[in-house]
């Protein structure tokens, strides 16, 4: 039998029998689904994509109309894609905040570095307190957790604590502490399985920025 040949008839009863038990139990589950909240949300993980999902969800919340905001820890210094398009097309649905300076063998300042994280967070504190904006993008927020540059206790405390109920809270960059994976409603690790970076390609604009 080839792709372009007829299915037999059995073979398509025997398939739609297949799908009908599939969405039978697909609705019973879904009608135990009815709850709403705001999450946190982690995307961790060394493979490539972290921010990339987190921006991504911001596009869907500017698309629905809700009020989003972002504050970036770490690449704040870069003239992203992500940037470029919210402060240009959306600044009315999406603050977005670049608070970080670079990585820290580029500053290769300590001092500075904390300095701006801790502005990076006082910012997200104000933003995520606010009712009104629905989705807080915290990208490469693990970045400072794993430098010590701020306190992770501090953080899911304050989530647990001062979070409105429906504010989306998503926290991205490799190495989440624990803390805030216990905390976490969703989480994601992504893998790397294969990067160019490897094969001597560097950062493209629309794939890395």
């Amino acid at each position: 039998m080839t792709q372009n040949d007829p299915i037999p008839a059995e073979d398509l009863a025997r398939h739609a029998r297949k799908m009908a038990k599939k969405k039978a139990a697909r609705d019973r589950m879904m009608e135990t689904k009815t709850g709403e909240k705001g999450l946190i949300i982690v995307h961790t993980g060394p493979g490539k994509g972290k921010s990339s999902s987190g921006f991504g969800m911001i596009m869907r919340c500017i698309a629905h109309g809700m009020p989003s905001a972002v504050v970036q820890f770490i690449k704040g210094a870069w003239d992203t894609g992500e940037r470029r398009l919210l402060t240009t097309h959306f600044p009315d649905l999406c603050q977005f905040h670049s608070m970080g300076e670079g990585f820290t063998w580029e500053t290769q300042d300590k001092s500075r570095d904390i300095a701006a994280a801790q502005a990076g967070w006082a910012k997200a504190r104000d933003l995520i307190r606010n009712p009104d904006i629905r989705m807080v993008l915290l990208d490469e927020i693990n970045i400072a957790f794993r430098y010590g540059y701020l306190d992770v206790t501090e953080v899911v405390e304050f989530l647990a604590s001062e979070k409105p109920p429906m504010t989306h809270v998503v926290l991205t960059g490799r190495g989440a502490p624990e803390a805030l994976v216990e905390a976490a409603d969703l989480v994601t690790e992504m893998t790397q399985v294969k990067h160019p970076f490897r094969s001597g390609i560097k950062a493209q604009a629309g794939v890395e920025y």
